[in-house]
């Protein structure tokens, strides 16, 4: 028998390896590595993490400090609710606990539509986080701070 051809053909316990036009099966609209197939959440992980390496090259202390990215603020214990919907927030490091400094991914979403607004909004954001945690002004951390 020839190998071009078919031993047997396809059936239910079968899978074709085309589709029923002939075409072939569809592949990745766009490699792995391409922006394109990050999701919002991932795009939005780099950005902290590309601020938060400016922001760790100028200031190296900031080396022990973990920055997280959450969904959302959860509600803190034995602290009245806010006015408003905060950006971020440091919680300071005690007990042989390092420093987090926090980034709500969801209200920066909100305020900021285009991605290079949510860029510049998350980079405000850290400055004004580490700014707090090190007891400094923004405009100290970054020169550049509130600059559009």
């Amino acid at each position: 028998m020839d190998s071009s051809t078919p031993s047997s053909p396809p059936g239910p316990g079968r899978r074709k390896h085309r589709d029923r036009h002939g075409r072939g099966m569809r592949g990745p609209l766009a490699p792995p590595q391409v922006p394109l197939s990050l999701t919002r959440s991932e795009l939005f992980d780099d950005y902290v993490r590309e601020s938060m390496e400016r922001l760790v090259r100028r200031w190296p202390q900031l080396e022990d400090v973990e920055f997280a990215v959450l969904e959302v603020p959860l509600p803190a214990k034995n602290e009245p609710e806010p006015d408003t919907v905060p950006l971020g927030r440091v919680v300071l490091g005690a007990a042989g606990r390092r420093s987090r400094i926090l980034v709500y991914r969801r209200p920066v979403e909100i305020r900021a539509k285009s991605k290079e607004d949510r860029a510049a909004l998350v980079h405000e954001i850290l400055i004004e986080q580490v700014a707090e945690l090190l007891g400094l002004s923004p405009d100290a951390i970054d020169p550049r701070y509130g600059e559009e």
